[in-house]
């Protein structure tokens, strides 16, 4: 017989643990959106190696979806939403990088750990998440 667990209120330590991992996932892509807005030459620099050319707007629009998608995922109402979306942006990052043919562990797959961490920390801190993915013993 399966026990499915976590359908009551995480622990204490699990929901610290969940709000510590969203906040640096936080902290990063807000940083990522905000450098986009600038934009530094690093930025059209770095889109240009990757073949979208250095467009100063493209960077911008690109930091503002970072940052809405960023700051829907840090409201608890629509963190689900945020983290949907967030998923299909690290998503077109990683195949932007599997098509440049980047190193696969320290860039391609960067969005994916990413996207871990922010589905990770969601489910570490949202019981109806836990509910809808339950872990099981």
């Amino acid at each position: 017989m399966t026990v499915i667990a976590e359908t009551l209120p995480a622990s204490r330590p699990a929901r610290w643990a969940g709000r510590i991992l969203s906040g640096l996932v936080i902290v990063f892509l807000m940083f990522d959106g905000a450098i986009k807005l600038v934009p530094w030459p690093i930025v059209t620099e770095t889109m240009d190696k990757m073949g979208y050319g250095s467009s100063e707007m493209l960077a911008r629009s690109l930091g503002f979806i970072t940052i809405v998608c960023t700051v829907l995922y840090a409201i608890p109402p629509t963190s689900v939403l945020g983290a949907i979306l967030l998923t299909g942006y690290l998503g077109g990052a990683i195949a932007s990088h599997v098509r440049i043919d980047s190193p696969l562990f320290t860039h391609t797959l960067f969005g994916l750990y990413l996207g871990l961490m922010v589905w990770g920390g969601l489910w570490l801190r949202d019981p109806n998440l836990r509910r809808l993915i339950p872990s099981r013993r």
